[in-house]
Parts: structure tokens; sequence; C-alpha cells
């Protein structure tokens, strides 16, 4: 359905950019029976919904007529949370009321203020700015809004996570009441509720951000990791899906320089973005993404607010979100207006349910699996390399013969591994990476009151070995490290490149912890890990006689490696660190530490 009821100069300027059909949040704003009703818009990240209030206030705006007139005071307000998306508010408009003659002046933190205190000064019809900075122009007198017309909330629900509820009640309690205001947020919990039933009047309740599956073109993946292994992880997705361009998210500035360093340093193309970022530093950041010079991009999420860039692919959220919202925001970066994307979430085996809450609240499926082997990502290069387009370019004579002079000096076989060996150098070598191999839980939930099953309860099955019997081999860790069945398995399975049905039983001593591997498994495993000290912890053979060795195991512990209680009088073991990993060696997150409970 094409665009209807709209003035020509919004119509030419949505025909010049290629709009042919609005989109769902852009078809119910257009609507006549609106006109100058006050708004309450659900509408998710990347569905047009910036072009979509600044269509539904344009009749606000121009009335009759189809230019504006020169003014000293704006005639409306727009109030986005972060620098980056005013700034892309602002950019929008300028094409959108291009001719209409609007005058538009943005006021965000992070640029000069009397530079925008003069801009203001020289008249203008439309103003963009986050709250802080509008309120410091509001306070000084450098911002007259006695004839605003139009207030626009743009991610209502993220000023208020972001802090803002003060200033945001200020902009409200200073403008004309019989403004008309426009609210739009991804989500609508109770605060933005209460906040649209204070200050607008009578407002038209307009939800298309969520249907049966919220963010229908992006595909949701699920990435079982071990916690030390999150960075490879990051590296193999990276490589596996070779996006034109692709964000990273972490929850804080240390974890994004962190990640920033390492992927530079694997040869990725990357930038930052995070809070600490002068304004200058970021625009340089992001035209470097959008001219492709930079192709990742490890970011906070309130410095991504607002970045839209048309070759965003992949979203990999290396932190897990706290909430469903901000899992719509982050994934929202990609799929945008239309285009396919792929959100990746990747799930250390402690963090399961949460990972599964915020995919249930978030109405989406996810698919899980482990993280591309190395193995995938080699077979993917080589599809690559076949279908390169270097291969089926047109060919000058100048090529054509340097191309001769090869083939008379060398074979083509080793002309075809010499371009092989090229295509390789330039690519991030994959990592190692070891699939922790949990499922999501598929047992449905019993409703309250419901009947319980008649079914027989099934036994758990007993652990078992491939052989029938089989090699003894120790860590020189112990419950004094706080050695715990959860992660030494799959450490196991990394460090001595064997699955998980190679490991019989596990028992955990004072200082030290012994483990079954089968027989035929026990080889391989003691070439690959037996003397290393990856990790600080050190994997060699038991001393004879088995499990029994020279220590007895403590209460309860008899084989089962699910059982890590601690000894009869000792203290509950306390991890020491949040990533799962080691807690009792020199990892790749922590320092020493142990438990000074006495058994």
């Amino acid at each position: 359905m094409p665009f209807r009821s709209m003035r020509p100069p919004l119509a030419d300027a949505l025909a010049e950019r290629g709009y042919a059909e609005p989109t769902p949040v852009q078809e119910r704003v257009i609507d006549p029976e609106i006109d100058g009703r006050d708004l309450l818009v659900s509408a998710q990240t990347g569905s047009g919904k910036t072009v979509a209030y600044g269509i539904a206030i344009a009749p606000t705006l121009l009335g009759e007529e189809d230019r504006l007139a020169p003014t000293r005071e704006p005639a409306a307000l727009v109030v986005a949370p972060t620098r980056e998306l005013a700034l892309q508010v602002a950019s929008e408009f300028s094409w959108l009321y291009a001719r209409t003659g609007a005058r538009i002046v943005t006021c965000v933190g992070g640029m000069d203020p009397r530079a925008e205190k003069r801009r203001l000064d020289e008249g203008c019809h439309i103003v963009v700015g986050t709250p802080g900075r509008l309120r410091d122009h509001l306070e000084r007198g450098a911002l007259r809004i006695g004839a605003l017309k139009a207030l626009v909330l743009d991610e209502a629900d993220e000023m208020l996570n972001l802090g803002f509820r003060e200033d945001l009640e200020f902009l409200l309690e200073a403008t004309p009441a019989e403004r008309r205001t426009l609210l739009f947020s991804a989500t609508l919990p109770k605060d933005i509720i209460a906040l649209a039933k204070r200050y607008q009047r009578d407002a038209l309740r307009i939800e298309v951000a969520r249907g049966a599956a919220g963010h229908a073109d992006i595909e949701y993946r699920a990435i079982r990791v071990v916690p030390n292994e999150m960075e490879h992880a990051v590296v193999n997705i990276l490589r596996f899906t070779d996006a034109p361009s692709a964000i990273v998210f972490c929850k804080t500035r240390e974890a994004v320089r962190h990640l920033h360093s390492n992927l530079l340093e694997r040869g990725f193309s990357t930038v930052s973005l995070s809070g600490e970022l002068g304004q200058a530093e970021r625009n340089q950041t992001m035209q470097a993404l959008r001219d492709g010079r930079a192709r990742v991009c490890v970011a906070t999420d309130v410095a991504a607010r607002g970045i839209d860039l048309p070759s965003l692919g992949l979203v990999i959220n290396a932190d897990l979100p706290n909430d469903a919202e901000t899992l719509q925001h982050r994934s929202g970066r990609t799929g945008r207006a239309g285009r396919k994307g792929v959100s990746v979430l990747l799930v250390p085996m402690a963090r399961r349910k949460k990972a599964e809450r915020l995919l249930a609240e978030a109405r989406v499926q996810a698919t899980w699996s482990g993280a591309p082997s190395a193995e995938e990502i080699r077979r993917q290069d080589e599809e690559r390399l076949l279908s390169d387009p270097i291969l089926d370019g047109e060919v000058s004579e100048e090529e054509l013969a340097a191309g001769r002079a090869l083939l008379a000096s060398r074979s083509p076989e080793t002309i075809a591994v010499a371009l092989a060996r090229l295509y390789r150098a330039r690519l991030p070598a994959p990592e190692e990476v070891y699939d922790p191999g949990f499922a999501p839980d598929a047992k449905p939930r019993r409703e309250p009151g419901a009947p319980r099953s008649a079914e027989p309860r099934q036994p758990r099955p007993r652990e078992t070995l491939r052989g029938e019997s089989g090699v003894w081999f120790r860590l020189d860790i112990g419950r004094r490290n706080e050695a715990d069945p959860k992660w030494i398995l799959p450490l196991l399975c990394r460090r001595g490149q064997v699955t998980r049905q190679d490991i019989g039983a596990i028992k955990i001593f004072d200082k030290e912890t012994k483990f079954e591997v089968s027989a035929e498994a026990a080889a391989r495993f003691a070439s690959a890990a037996e003397g290393s000290d990856e990790d600080g912890i050190t994997i060699s053979r038991a001393t004879p006689g088995g499990a029994g060795g020279h220590a007895k195991p403590g209460p309860g512990r008899g084989g089962d490696r699910r059982d890590s209680r601690p000894p009869a009088g000792g203290k509950p073991f306390r991890r020491k660190t949040q990533d799962g990993g080691p807690p009792g060696r020199s990892g790749p997150r922590g320092k020493r530490s142990f438990d000074r409970s006495k058994d």
C-alpha cells in the first residue's frame, strides 16, 4: 500500500529516498483520523519509527501550507536518549523536511553549547536533543519553547533506564499545556504508561512492536560456550558468519577495551564504542564502519544507541543482556527495514536458564548449538575462495601475460596452492573451541493445579565408560582450590581432546582430583594433556592404586561427578570468579585464591 494522505513536500522527499510503501508503524500514524491526537506508540527498533513520527507531526507543523514560515522559536521538540540517536534523527528530518524550508538544530552533550546557542538564536523550526542538554539550554534561556506545537519522546523507555526521569519531567512541565505529545518506545513498561497518563491527553495507543515473534527479519542463535573460551567463540562466529559489519556487545567499558584489543591482535578490522569516547572520536568510529575500513564494532549498550549501519548483518551478545528489552534493542541494530540479520547470544553453562528466560520474554525462538569449529570455518573458507569474484572478473592483457608466465614456470597445482595460501593469509586464524553440549529444557512446565503425570519417573542413567576399564589421571587441584565437576569436566574434554563419554568417575580430594579416562581414549588423552600447565593446572598420571591413591575421598564423593558438597565440618565453598572458570588457580580471569576452611 503506497503512502496516502501525504503532504506534497514530504511525499516527494519519500519518493526520492525510495520509500514505495510505508512500514506498519508508518501506516498507522498517517491515518487522517489521528491528526492532532497525542500518540503512545510501541515500535521495535529498526521499524522506521523516526520517519513515522516525522510524518505524524507534519500536519501539526505545516497546517494548510507546504512551506514553513521563518520563526524565532521552534514549533517541534524531539528528545532522544543519546547523542548518536539525536544526530541520526536530525539527519532523517533534514531530507524529510528539505522541501518545506524547515531549519533543524541539534542540542546534544559533547558538542559546543555556545555554538548551539547561536543557532537557536538565529531561529529554527525543529530542535532535536538529549534530555540533559535541552534542560540546560532551557534553564539558561537559550531555548524558548513558548510556541511549541509538538513534543516527541523517542525511545522513552531507554531514557528512563538511563536515569533521565527528572530531566524528562522538567521538559514536560516546561512545555505549553496545549502541545501535542508523541511518545515512542520499543516497550511499554509500567513507568512509561504512568508517564503517558500524567502528561498526555486522551492518547491513542498504537502497538506494532511485537507480534507472535519479535523481529521477524532477525535469526536468533544461542551458542553454548565454556566461560574461559568466550573470546574464542567470538572469533569463530565472526569468521564463520563473515558479515559485512558486526557489533559485539559487552556490559562494561573495561570488557570493551579488552575484547577490542584482542580482536585487533587477531587481525580483525575493529573499532570500539564506549562512553569514554568524545564526539569527534565517535564520529570517526562511525565513519570507519560506514566506509568499510572497519567491519567489527565492540560496544556497550549506551554507546551503541542510535547506530544505523545498512550493512550490519550480525550482532553478538558477548555478555548476556539484563532483560528482554535490552536484548531487543541490541538485536534491533540488525534486521532493519526488511533486511535480514543474525543475533547471537553466547551462553555459558551457568547462564543457560537466564538465556532461556530472556528469549521467552522477548518471544523469539533461538537455534541452539556450539560455536563454529575450526574445521567448519576452514570448509567455509574453501567455499568462499571458490566463489570469490576475483576468479570471475574480466582479465586484462597484462594480467593474462603474468598468468601465462606463471604457468610456464610452475605447475597449475603449485599456483593454486599459492592462491589458497594468499587467501588464507589475510584471514584471522580460527580457534579450537569446546562445546559443553547442554541443551535447553524441552520438558513443559506443569500448570498450577494440573495433575502430575501418571508415568513412572525414569531413573537417571549411571555414568559409564566406553570400555570395560579406564586409566586414572590426576589434577593438582582439590577441594581447597574449590574444584568443581561443573568446570572440571569441560576442562578435561578440551585439554585432552576427548568427549564427555570418555570421562568416567571424578573424585575430588583435599589437594588433588583424580579422574578416569576410557582405555580407548587414554593414550590420546595423555598425549594431548599430560604434563601441560595450561590454565595453571597440571594433568598427570595417577599414582599406582587408581582412585585410592594416598588420600581418601570426602564423604559422599564416591566418584559421582555431580557431587560437589564440602567435607564434613567444613565451610561451604564459595566461587571466587564470575566466569565459571577454575577459581583456585591463576587462570585467564583471576588471581590465585584458596578456601582456608579446615577439614
